[in-house]
Order: structure tokens, then C-alpha cells, then sequence
């Protein structure tokens, strides 16, 4: 079982949570914990063997504690995997890389869809065998009933995470106001910079020594939600900006398939504008 809360920060919580575990015979395996001296806040991860009880049970007796302090709280079977929608548009390898990785076993979801605004035979070098694709195109005159399909499709679906792997749609307010926390997104830039389009061909221009991605929770603020993982790679003034894309292609793919496996984990914790990570 993993736990995770977040509350204000006070004495006795880490003791009434090992408390509560070892009198129901619970076992921690990991547990990770910070405090907050600037919000005031705790957050903490355990991870436990929970021996007979089930995880409703635990949920149920855990409650009158999670109100006492507050605490914003999940406790969740990780043998129960997570529904995973994915949307993508033109550029493929951000949904091929997840695709791998959830083949090989690495990334513990189901994918319950994958949505573009592009034809299937876009995708026509990656595996998609087996998984329901769905053709949604947009144009500015259609956003917002090619947004209520899409949303249409979380509900039916059930999908608890939505992945927009280089979907170059922007969400409405509305849409984002409802993925909120549970959308990621994956920006072709280190972040805050070189916002906007062509940012390869920004940086190559500005002489930068350092090119990156950003993997964060989308909000109605464009490119402004949490950020969950970052990565850069150096470079030099020898690199073109086709050098600069294929090396940002390699980051992306990475940064955003760290950020949903620890989404995934519930290694990721929201505190304010920030998130608080537990890696492993």
C-alpha cells in the first residue's frame, strides 16, 4: 500500500501514522517526509505492507486521523493500476517512447486511449496494436466540440491521467479547470524560457549553452503549472538547430516519462504552485 498526505506541519504526525500502520499490523517498507519552513507544510510517502486489511478498510479507519490534522490524503493499492489517456499530435516520439516503456513493463497503467488530432496513420512506425485510437481533429471553429469529446472520452473511459505527449493543442480554461492535477504536460523547453513556438531555433540563436525540458501539471496559465521534472543537456556553438531538436526530442521523451511514472507512484505531491517529488 502507499500513503501519502500533506497538512500543516505540527508535532506527532509521523508517530500517529507509524502508530496507526503497526497496530494494524502493517509493515513500512520506504518512507519519505519534508517539511515546508517556508508554507508551513508536511508532506509525506509511506509505503507499507498492509497484511490482511484491505485498502477500503484502511481508508476507513485512516480517515478520523486525516481529519484531525487536516491532511490532504490518498492511501491506494499499487497492485490496482491507473487508467492513462494519451494525446498526441504530429511529432510521435513522446507516445512511442510511453508505449515502449508501458510494453516493457515499466510504467504501471493502463492505456485507456490514444487520442489525436491526426490520422492514425501518423503513427504508422509505433505499436498501437490493441489500443483504442481515436481521430479527433480541431480547427479553431471546432475547439470546443473536439474539447467536449475529448472530455467525453475521460469520463467514458475513466481515465485518471491524462498525458498530452506533444500535443500541440491549447487546452481551454475549462478543460484545463478539470484536468487539474491529473493532466501532464511536457514543454519543448526548459522552463520559464523560450516560450512560444520554434524554441530550438530561439536558443540557437541566443548562443545557449544548455537546452532542456519540462515536464509539468497543466493549468488554465499556459505553461505555468507545477513542475514536476526538468532535465538539460550542454551543447555547443557546433550544433545546429536540427542538432538542438534531435538532442530535445531525447530529453523530452525522458523527462516525461520519469514525470508520469512518479505521478503514477504517487511520488508526486502538490504544494501550492510547487510539487514536492519522492523520487526513488
Amino acid at each position: 500500500m502507499i500513503l501519502t498526505l500533506s497538512c500543516a506541519d505540527r508535532p506527532g504526525i509521523v508517530s500517529r501514522v507509524a502508530s496507526f500502520l503497526f497496530d494494524r499490523g502493517g509493515n513500512i517498507i520506504d518512507a519519505q517526509q519534508f517539511g515546508d519552513v517556508e508554507t508551513g507544510r508536511f508532506f509525506m510517502r509511506v509505503v507499507f505492507e498492509a497484511g490482511e486489511a484491505s485498502a477500503e478498510a484502511l481508508r476507513e479507519a485512516f480517515a478520523p486521523i486525516g481529519a484531525e490534522f487536516g491532511m490532504n490524503w490518498t492511501l491506494r493499492d499499487p497492485k490496482v493500476r491507473r487508467k492513462v489517456m494519451i494525446l498526441a499530435s504530429q511529432a510521435d516520439h513522446c507516445l512511442s517512447d510511453l508505449v515502449w516503456r508501458w510494453r516493457r513493463g515499466e510504467l504501471p497503467m493502463d492505456i485507456c486511449a490514444v487520442v489525436s488530432n491526426h490520422p492514425a496513420e501518423t503513427y504508422s512506425s509505433i505499436d498501437l496494436s490493441g489500443l483504442p485510437f481515436h481521430h479527433l481533429p480541431v480547427n479553431r471553429d471546432t475547439k470546443l466540440e473536439q474539447e467536449a469529446a475529448v472530455w467525453a472520452l475521460v469520463q467514458s473511459t475513466g481515465a485518471e491521467l491524462v498525458v498530452l505527449a506533444r500535443y500541440m493543442q491549447i487546452l481551454s480554461d475549462g478543460l484545463a479547470a478539470k484536468l487539474e492535477g491529473c493532466c501532464i504536460n511536457i514543454h519543448h523547453s526548459f522552463l520559464p524560457g523560450f516560450k512560444g513556438a520554434r524554441p530550438y531555433h530561439q536558443a540557437h540563436a541566443r548562443g545557449v549553452k544548455v537546452i532542456g525540458a519540462t515536464a509539468h501539471y497543466v493549468t488554465a496559465d499556459l505553461d505555468e503549472g507545477p513542475i514536476i521534472e526538468q532535465d538539460v543537456e550542454r551543447i555547443s556553438h557546433r550544433d545546429t538547430p536540427a542538432a538542438l531538436i534531435r538532442k530535445g526530442r531525447d530529453i523530452e521523451r525522458r523527462v516525461l516519462a520519469r514525470a508520469v511514472r512518479w505521478h503514477l507512484e504517487d511520488r508526486v505531491l502538490l504544494n501550492g504552485a510547487k510539487t514536492v517529488v519522492f523520487t526513488d
